[in-house]
């Protein structure tokens, strides 16, 4: 080849010189380039999955479970093609993504769409601004999510670096759940008693069980590590129904980010996570080979009064050996060392670390809280119950079933997509503009619950002007049971300004406030039994879910949705919807 260069013309040498960069070294054409557009294609199809020992055909995104990995960087657009090949209606929610002006991209059913059909296809297109991170991508619809989720790893932009030591490594860890059952199955018969769904029959590490399964197939997630290597962990809840705590035996956590937002690092042994938040953890591997294998274990944080999945998922942190001795080594059985969890319902270990979170609120990362506020409200969340129709035959006293609400309104789903509705002015019919401020009548409540424990419902929802500043108190109640519920607002992230235990009292707490370095999230535990208050700025146009993450109450009613109106200026008006937009 080198003598056939040399004797290219100089003109035909540059262009050879330019061909070779652009096809060897793709990168450098997009380093001047800070934005691009990342194509996916999500082919929704069932897939045969074996887990404990048993063979099931599971919803899956390219056949992958977990499903595939979405890699953009700060400031890039990205385009999934979502095509649906499976009998069930599917959507795909890109959870944390704020989805500015791109609401249409948002994929709540029936809240931001109408759910892509049988054989039909969508294009969800969304553009990454102001957020870098560990973020998440699930079905939002039924509880399609059980084995419809991935990772979305959101990269700074180019030569941008982390404000935590640069690690040699990356590994994102899915936290999960497995069912024998078909979880449509098992949701389908709750509704139709009334009663409780069906509970998981194992957690799992990267769609991976671990040490529990008996099965001889290969069900244990290993991370392999280097010796003195730091290694960052991009920690996802994705269980259905279950807050988790994980550990990794005899190592210590450096949690470094929470939903995607930096934060002052925080030493710990144990992280807490609830389902849809993401945290992102320094692990740094001891200086020498330890001679010992780790068992990485995430196991509930329970609080209500409902049976739960008690099992450990487990994984396994194993130290690479040197080539030289791995061969002495492979029939040596290594000593097994085990994490130490709190116990099950230890609220207090929940409400210190959740104290703990608080953002870098540095010149380069500021805490943006809002010091003033326009509004405020006083939202209780948690259980009651509701009638159910004559001709059916629920199991709960004198035919009731087990509700959900938010201000004692178990919300409705509507037929067609409320935010359709409320860009073409059409929302007679389909939802009232009169969800409580406060709650309709005030008792003790995390006390004695009151005698009537009856919840209303309706498609109710709350309007703000363009540019409101809100802070919301959600308040837990302990009707049927005290309990914890991770809040999750679509379209925001919001500022945790305060918690506390009991009945949030408005006379004393706000002067507690952290308006300082709060932290940032777009998912937050309602304490089992207290409250927390938490501050947003409604700068995007659109409609936005809000909703506890336990996929149970939302399925009981748990949700509501706020709708934010255009501002006055054209950058601050919703576009409309993109022309494949599904239909009901």
């Amino acid at each position: 080849m080198g003598s056939s260069y040399l004797r290219m013309p100089c003109f035909m040498r540059a262009m050879f010189i330019v061909f070779c960069s652009v096809s060897i070294l793709p990168e450098l054409t997009h380093a001047k380039h800070a934005r691009i557009t990342r194509h996916y294609k999500f082919n929704i199809k069932m897939q045969n999955v074996t887990r404990l020992c048993q063979t099931k055909s599971i919803v899956t995104v390219n056949g992958q479970f977990p499903g595939p990995r979405i890699i953009a960087r700060e400031g890039d657009r990205i385009a999934v093609k979502v095509v649906n090949h499976v009998q069930y209606n599917v959507t795909i929610h890109w959870h944390g993504i704020r989805q500015v002006k791109s609401g249409w991209a948002d994929g709540p059913a029936y809240i931001t769409q109408c759910p892509i059909q049988t054989g039909q296809s969508y294009v969800y297109n969304f553009t990454v601004i102001g957020q870098r991170g560990t973020l998440w991508w699930h079905a939002h619809i039924s509880w399609l999510r059980t084995t419809l989720y991935g990772p979305i790893v959101i990269l700074p932009k180019k030569h941008v670096p982390y404000p935590f030591p640069q690690p040699f490594k990356e590994v994102p860890i899915i936290l999960g759940d497995w069912w024998k059952a078909d979880t449509e199955a098992v949701i389908n018969q709750a509704i139709q008693t009334g009663l409780a769904p069906n509970i998981s029959d194992a957690h799992t590490i990267n769609g991976l069980p671990g040490l529990v399964s008996n099965c001889k197939a290969k069900e244990t997630f290993k991370l392999k590590v280097k010796p003195g290597k730091t290694y960052l962990l991009r920690l996802i809840n994705a269980a259905l129904n279950d807050e988790m705590f994980f550990s990794i035996a005899n190592h210590t956590l450096t949690v470094v980010e929470a939903d995607a937002v930096y934060v002052k690092p925080i030493s710990t042994n144990i992280v807490l996570i609830t389902p849809g938040q993401t945290t992102n953890v320094l692990l740094k591997a001891k200086s020498k080979d330890p001679n010992a294998n780790f068992v990485i274990a995430a196991r509930p944080y329970a609080t209500g009064p409902a049976s739960f999945d008690n099992t450990t998922a487990t994984g396994l942190l194993e130290y690479k050996k040197p080539s030289l001795s791995s061969h002495n080594s492979k029939n040596k059985k290594l000593p097994l060392l085990i994490p130490v969890l709190p116990k099950f319902n230890d609220t207090v270990f929940a409400m210190n670390f959740n104290k703990k979170v608080r953002s870098l609120a540095n010149a380069r990362f500021p805490a943006k809280v809002p010091k003033t506020v326009d509004k405020q409200f006083f939202f209780t969340v948690g259980l009651g119950i509701s009638k159910c129709s004559k001709n059916q035959q629920c199991q709960g006293p004198n035919n009731t079933r087990v509700s959900a609400a938010i201000n004692n309104v178990s919300f409705v789903m509507p037929n067609i997509a409320l935010l359709q509705a409320h860009f073409f002015n059409q929302s007679k019919g389909v939802y009232t503009t009169d969800f409580p401020s406060n709650p309709p009548f005030k008792f003790n409540y995390t006390g004695t619950p009151p005698n009537n424990i009856m919840v209303s419902s309706g498609t109710k929802v709350v309007v703000l002007p363009f540019n409101t500043s809100v802070e919301l108190v959600l308040q837990d109640t302990s009707i049927i049971g005290a309990e914890s519920h991770p809040l999750h607002l679509h379209g925001f992230n919001f500022f945790i300004v305060g918690q506390g235990n009991g009945n949030f009292d408005p006379r004393k707490d706000p002067s507690k406030f952290n308006l300082v370095d709060p932290a940032e999230r777009n998912t937050a535990g309602v304490p089992s039994g207290g409250w927390v208050a938490v501050r947003f700025l409604a700068d995007n146009p659109g409609v936005w879910f809000m909703h506890c993450h336990l996929e149970v109450h939302t399925s009981w009613g748990l949700k509501m949705a706020w709708i934010v109106q255009d501002g006055k200026r054209r950058n601050q008006k919703l576009p409309p919807p993109p022309s494949d937009l599904p239909k009901c």
